[in-house]
């Protein structure tokens, strides 16, 4: 009994982890009530979710991963090289959804999402630290209905969460 409380409590902990799925894209945009609010060429479209245990050291993982991970192909067409490589641009879309969890019923429960004025600020963080690398960063409005579009660059896409858990 004791061995599956440790297991529920790390899957518990790895579910509330600052999630991000990675696009690479030709090119993304993202609206709000018809206008467009943020938009990128060649570049990565990043939805961002934010968890209740969430922190500075999380936005400094994902900025970190996002800005050096190797997605973008070499002159041999092998994925060696980042965006800071290609000098391309990251449009950055919270994504409170990317917290829920679907494991019971048939409606997603959300109680691993950070609080929105947390979220809001882990999310300007992490696009703040993206930037300080260099790259231009284009952002979505925070909790609006927002529409994105995108022409996807592969189909090339990465599941990363700031627990590393996968």
């Amino acid at each position: 009994m004791w061995l599956g409380t440790v297991f529920d409590s790390i899957f518990f902990w790895a579910v509330l982890s600052m999630r991000a799925v990675i696009q690479r894209v030709s090119s993304a945009t993202v609206e709000v009530d018809g206008k467009i609010v943020g938009q990128i060429g060649r570049g990565l479209l990043v939805y961002l979710g934010v968890g209740k245990p969430d922190g500075q050291a999380d936005a400094e993982f994902m900025a970190e991963k996002i800005a050096n991970l190797r997605i973008f192909a070499d002159d041999a067409g092998k994925m060696n090289l980042s965006i800071q490589e290609v000098k391309g641009q990251v449009l950055l879309v919270s994504n409170f959804t990317l917290q829920g969890d679907c494991c019971k019923g048939r409606r997603p429960g959300f109680d691993g999402a950070a609080e929105p004025e947390i979220a809001e600020q882990l999310y300007d963080k992490t696009a703040n630290l993206i930037a300080d690398k260099g790259l231009e960063v284009a952002k979505g409005v925070f909790g609006a209905n927002m529409q994105v579009k995108s022409i996807n660059d592969g189909p090339v896409t990465f599941i990363l969460d700031s627990a590393r858990s996968f």
